[in-house]
This record gives C-alpha cells, structure tokens and sequence, in this order.
C-alpha cells in the first residue's frame, strides 16, 4: 500500500531536531517494515547496547561475590542487585594492558584505555588519542538502523575522556540533560514503536511525492540544476562536480529515510506499542535549569543523585522510543563530595578517600577512608539497579526492553589507585536472548576487557570478531573471546 503519513507535527521541525542535514548516517534500514523492491521486512525488537560507567573504579572485597555460578547472596556494593540477580552477570578478572606515551597522567591512562582498549594511548599536541571506543563501533555497525547513531551523556570529560570516534580522537559528552532531550525529541511525538504490529503485519510504507518535505524538494532541485550545468563544464570541474554530487546524492538518501522514519512513527502514533514513554518527571525546562543542576552535582548528593536518575531516565526513553540504540553515561566524578553518602571519618571528598583508600596491598590503606570508598560504591550501584528496574518495566509485545538490550555497568578504573586488573564489570539484559543471566562467572587472571567487547559486539551484529587488543594484548586468552555468556544467534 502507499501511505501519505498525516503527522500532527511539522516535518521540517522533525528533520531539524533530527540534525539529517550536517550530522545523520545514511540510515539505510530505518524503517525496519520498509519495503525496498518489492520485498517486505518484518523485525524483531532490536538489540540496544547501553553504558553505565562511574569513576573512582570499586573496593574488590566487597564488589566480587565468593562463588563462582548461579548467583546467591550479592556483596554489600552490589547488594541493591538483589531483586534483579536474574537479569545480571558478574564478570571478573577482566583487566586492561594497554600502555601510555607518558604525557598522559594516570587518570588520563585509564580513561583513555577504558572503552577502547588500545595496545597504546597517549596525546599529539595536548589532545588525546586512543582506538576506537566500543560505544562508537556499536554504533558504526547500527547506524543503517537508528535515528541517531549514538549519544554520550553525562559528567565525563577531561582526565575522564572515554569516547573516541574511528580516528581515534576524543568525542564530547553532554551534561545538559535539557540540551540532550531536545537533540533527541525537539519536533517528535514520544512514542513506542509497536514491534508486535510491525512483525505481525509488516506494512508496504511507500513515501509519495505528495509526501515529500521541503528539504527533499530542495535537494531535487539542487541535483537536477548540477547535471544541467555539468554538460558546459570541462574535465577539471566535472570531477569537481562530481564530488559535490556525491555529498548531495549522500543527503538526498538522509532525507529519503528521515521521510520514511516519519511515516512508521505515524502509523506507531495510529496504533503505538504498548508502553506510554515520558520525558523525565524532573527534567530542568530550560537550559539555565540544567546549568545550574550540573553546577551543583559534585557539591550536592542530592542534586548528584537527581542528575543520575535524569540521565538514566534519558537513556531509557531514547531506548524504548528507538530512537537510539547506543547510548553511553559517564556518570560520577573523582572530584565529587559526598557528605551524608559516606558516613566514616570526616573526609568526604572522592578523590582524596580513593587515594588514601588503596593501596598496593589492600592491609597497607586506610580501613576508613576504604569503607568511605564502598558506601560511595554501593550508592552509586543503587542507581544501576534502578535503571534496570526501568527497563525491566517496559513492555515491548511480549519481551521487555531489558530483554533486548545490553547494559554495561563499569568503572574506568579498576580501583581508587588507578588499578589496571580486576574491573568491576556487570553485564545486565539479556541481548534479545543471547545472554544466560544470574551467574558469576570468573575468567582467567587479567584476560583482556576487550573480549567482552568482542561478544558485545558480536550480538549487535558485528562479526569481524576482535576489537581493540583482544588479540594482541600480552594477557591476549580465549581466542579473543568471552566464553560462557551465552550462545549468539546465527540469523
């Protein structure tokens, strides 16, 4: 059939707020119940891969459970876990080896290293440079599918700079959770897409010319004036021309997908799925309410644990409305206080209680600034297990979309004294059934991160099957695999 969407919203707002001219992929598979030549496409609900990943790294002794298996009672920073112990795994003796330039100090060595897992990292003339991030060859791989490709959210930055794009080079993150919101849903009617509908009756969506936005038309006119003039030019500004051509035809395709992105959101808003998105209950409404709720996260726990709930509520709604399926959170600061949070002794500064809280042997650190280093931990943890609660509630037709997501929860360092071994890693989701939940699973001393990279990967439909050093680290283990999570899907 051919549909001409009636939108109660204006299309061109959608495209702006979509950012299709200056920064959209060709979405080559948007639309998944598209028909391209006459075939049809019905989808599954997608696999979505989110991050969680807060400073200061863990306190081991209380962060990796005693078994090995199913798993029973949590330790204490993992404790508010419980409810959610089958949709969890917990991943230990997962290390990074990866080595500086030494003009990096060490937070800069772990934060660089921590996504992306490089033989080596470092910075050229002040700015850094690493490998690609996880985040963003995620996202490489499901930016044919996605209205944005990725988003990074949250406090990181700086010495805490995680992201990096395939050129290696250092991505920004947003603090403001108003900026980021409007980025994401400016022009937009928040709405689930209803996966039950689209895989039961797939639907011949055919964008017509009497649906065509004003930008479409615009590219038209561009490229037909372009083939009229290169018939009077020479050789040297034919080629010219043609380069231009191929950034216009690059556009035309954007536009193409946004049009026929709009026209499944409308048939969604006819007939939505069956959860009710919303934006966040306590999202700031302007910008100078967002600056100021930023400017308060390291003075005020309060505020810091609002600020926590926003971002996880954002990654949520992004997720559930598809209008993301990478999404990144960089939560927390070294530099935070914690009064209230931390109840021993009278420092409450995260950084100082990290430095004095470790040590080479964990008898030779301060056993109160240690336990001021789980409380910190455990808080933190409690904000994880909400975001799955959220995820677990959401209703996609007959799976949740904590069924069909893969959430990372990490730390950039392994512990408080820039530790390199031993990651704190949880795995929560199920990655559209390809995970086997509620284990502890324990792996040989300092196999590489980067393979549970390889299997994240893998599931999202990556199969070059190596990232970063799964291959080449010295402690390279497993073929450069993560055995044991659960069996991946040959489709």
């Amino acid at each position: 059939m051919s549909f001409t969407p009636n939108i109660p919203f204006p299309r061109r707002s959608f495209l702006r707020g979509a950012g299709v001219l200056a920064a959209l992929p060709f979405l080559e598979s948007l639309a998944p119940t598209i028909v391209r030549a006459g075939s049809k496409i019905p989808v599954k609900p997608p696999v979505r891969f989110g991050i969680f990943t807060v400073t200061g790294g863990t306190v081991k002794e209380s962060w990796v459970p005693t078994e090995v298996g199913p798993l029973g009672k949590l330790p204490s920073i993992l404790r508010s876990l419980e409810p959610h112990k089958k949709d969890v795994l917990v991943l230990s003796n997962l290390s990074q080896s990866g080595n500086s330039d030494g003009r990096v100090n060490a937070h800069e060595h772990c934060a660089y290293l921590h996504l992306t897992c490089a033989d080596k990292v470092g910075k050229n003339d002040g700015k850094p440079f690493a490998g690609q991030s996880v985040d963003q060859r995620a996202a490489e791989v499901l930016a044919a599918q996605s209205l944005i490709p990725s988003l990074q959210l949250g406090y990181s930055g700086g010495e805490t700079s995680y992201f990096f794009d395939a050129q290696g080079r250092s991505l920004p993150v947003e603090r403001d959770p108003r900026l980021a919101f409007d980025r994401m849903f400016q022009g937009r009617r928040l709405v689930a897409p209803n996966w039950q509908r689209r895989l039961a009756q797939p639907s011949t969506v055919v964008v017509t010319p009497e649906s065509q936005t004003y930008e479409r038309q615009v590219v038209d006119l561009v490229l037909n004036d372009a083939k009229d003039l290169q018939k009077r030019l020479g050789r040297g500004d034919r080629a010219k021309l043609d380069e231009f051509l191929t950034s216009v035809d690059s556009i035309e395709r954007r536009v193409q997908r946004i049009q026929e992105r709009i026209a499944i959101e409308a048939l969604d808003l006819k007939d939505p799925g069956p959860s009710n998105p919303h934006a966040p209950e306590k999202l700031p409404t302007d910008r100078n309410q967002s600056q100021k709720m930023t400017q308060a996260v390291v003075q005020n726990p309060a505020v810091h644990a609002e600020y926590l709930r926003i971002m996880t509520d954002l990654m949520v709604l992004a997720f559930q409305t598809d209008t993301i399926r990478v999404c990144s959170l960089g939560l927390g600061s070294d530099e935070a206080l914690f009064p209230g949070v931390v109840t021993v002794g009278y420092e409450h500064h995260a950084h100082t209680l990290e430095h004095h809280g470790n040590a080479a042997r964990v008898e030779d650190a301060d056993p109160v600034a240690r336990e001021g280093c789980r409380q910190i931990h455990a808080w933190y943890t409690t904000y994880f297990a909400e975001a799955i609660a959220k995820l677990r509630s959401i209703d996609e037709g007959g799976t949740s979309l904590l069924d069909n997501t893969l959430l990372i929860y990490s730390s950039y360092m392994a512990d408080g004294g820039h530790g390199r071994n031993n990651y704190p890693v949880l795995l929560a989701g199920r990655g559209g059934g390809t995970v086997d939940s509620g284990r502890h699973l324990a792996f040989q001393k300092d196999t590489p991160v980067a393979n549970l990279y390889v299997e994240i990967l893998d599931r999202l439909g990556d199969k070059r099957g190596e990232f970063g050093n799964s291959r080449t680290s010295p402690q390279a283990a497993y073929d450069g695999r993560l055995p044991g999570l659960g069996t991946v899907s040959v489709s």
